[in-house]
């Protein structure tokens, strides 16, 4: 069951091969034993996760179970849970209990899903490598001395190492799709207003969407079923009938048109990522599919203008963990100013300190225009990139990340080559776009590496598809991690 689909689960599930409890205490199990290793995890509530097993066990026993009943999963500690610790990755938020849950959480749990625990995470979203969170770096299971990528590093590494079949991640400047790359397994950024934002805490509002990691395409299907949905709590959550994400997972690929960016096959891409992504491309054409180079010629800007308008709203967003009315709160201060200051100095690392600051900075009087609206109107022209690639193709297909794994502490002094490892999935956050991440191999050091395809607006049934029949085709997300072996 630790390396079976979700389907598979479900099915066994149904057929009383495995009870929700049993498969629970199996996940559990391995839990206590890997996570001390790879530090995927910060909260795991036992006692929790198996009153919600029984529960489910019960719900089939009476024949009210649906897909997801007493399939466990993991939440991403940035979204609001009820009754448990909701850090996101900060001594902010080191012993906030939530009273509430988010969207995504009440949705999955209305589906019957168990919660395993919540994973470790940038602080606040912050990071492309999982190296600034207060409760420590997460480590890759392909190889411990690595990176799982960031800011859903924790998710994606608890669904690499077979610690949860599926956890939940959210998605900025693309981090669903770079860890999910990094670790070998498939994610999902749905388009921006699909997955309600409620209760999951703010980074970037403007950006930030809450989606799936799983093992594979078919189970991201099953998991956006249950998270999308209008949410009349979040101003941008979108009202549109319910999808079947499913149903056409096996369309055939004949007719469809591939666009190839020319700017993200250029200089700074390995050459193992280049024939890794070159190949699986090949895969895609022997289905029927054709290839065209399209042109994206904004994309060299989408890293400036994501590091002008993320930290912008983050100062906005972040400035209500002040001392006063939960969160950390410093012992000593002399006045209120002070114990302002000495919060915040205290509360926040040192990647949240430097976003801040950037952030007010482009918004103070004097350089609102000179970046920060220069910034907006860049974004637009980015968005105005893809609308005319998307006339000349379906979907548009490249590599997630320019490398594979990096190691620990290599890039930590040096935030702007940090910043230039999302260079390829910041552009779909900024234009509200959907993408995915699937593996399509390996480099020639044995790290996975992720083929990214990016679609119009609520293309994502289209995008799943392609990825379902290339994982047909192919066995890269039925690998496991050398360093968390089965």
């Amino acid at each position: 069951m630790l390396n079976a689909s979700l389907s598979e689960i479900s099915a066994a599930l149904a057929a009383r091969a495995i009870s929700s409890e049993e498969l629970t205490r199996l996940f559990l199990a391995r839990i206590r034993a890997l996570n001390p290793a790879f530090n995927a995890f910060i909260t795991v509530d036992e006692a929790r996760s198996l009153a919600e097993a029984r529960a489910a066990d019960a719900h089939r026993a009476a024949g009210e179970a649906g897909p997801l009943t007493g399939i466990p999963v993991a939440h991403k500690d940035i979204f609001c849970t009820r009754g448990m610790l909701t850090t996101c990755g900060s001594r902010m938020l080191a012993d906030y209990v939530s009273p509430y849950d988010a969207h995504v959480v009440e949705r999955l749990a209305s589906a019957g899903a168990v919660l395993l625990g919540k994973c470790n995470m940038d602080e606040f979203a912050m990071g492309s490598s999982n190296e600034t969170s207060y409760f420590g770096p997460v480590r890759n299971p392909w190889d411990r001395r690595l990176v799982p990528g960031g800011s859903s590093g924790g998710s994606a590494a608890a669904v690499a190492a077979r610690m949860a079949p599926a956890a939940t991640g959210t998605d900025t400047g693309g981090s669903i799709r770079q860890p999910a790359a990094l670790c070998g397994i498939s994610g999902l950024k749905p388009t921006y207003g699909l997955v309600s934002r409620y209760g999951m805490v703010a980074f970037a509002s403007s950006l930030d969407q809450g989606g799936p990691l799983a093992k594979s395409a078919a189970d991201l299907a099953l998991l956006l079923e249950a998270m999308a949905g209008f949410d009349a709590r979040d101003s941008t959550s979108v009202e549109r009938a319910p999808e079947d994400y499913r149903c056409g997972l096996d369309q055939p690929l004949a007719g469809l048109r591939i666009g190839l960016p020319k700017e993200y096959f250029g200089e700074g891409l390995e050459p193992g990522v280049r024939r890794a992504v070159e190949e699986a491309i090949g895969e895609l054409e022997r289905q029927g599919a054709s290839t065209l180079e399209i042109s994206l010629p904004n994309t060299g800007l989408a890293v400036p203008v994501y590091y002008v308008l993320a930290p912008a709203e983050a100062s906005s967003n972040l400035s209500r963990f002040d001392g006063v009315r939960y969160g950390h709160r410093a012992e000593q201060y002399a006045d209120l100013l002070e114990m302002y200051c000495r919060t915040r100095a205290e509360g926040f690392g040192a990647e949240v300190k430097r976003r801040i600051l950037i952030g007010t900075y482009v918004l103070s009087h004097g350089y609102y225009d000179a970046y920060y609206l220069q910034a907006q109107k860049l974004r637009r022209l980015i968005a105005q990139d893809f609308a005319a690639a998307f006339v000349r193709c379906d979907v548009i297909a490249g590599p997630t990340s320019p490398s594979t794994a990096f190691p620990l502490g290599a890039k930590s002094n040096d935030p702007v080559q940090m910043y230039l490892n999302d260079i390829f999935t910041i552009p779909a956050p900024l234009a509200g776009l959907p993408g995915l991440s699937i593996p399509c191999g390996f480099d020639d050091t044995g790290l996975p590496v992720g083929l990214q395809l990016m679609g119009d607006y609520f293309s994502e049934a289209r995008l799943l598809n392609v990825a379902h029949r290339y994982q047909r085709a192919t066995d890269w997300h039925e690998r496991v991690p050398k360093d968390a072996p089965l």
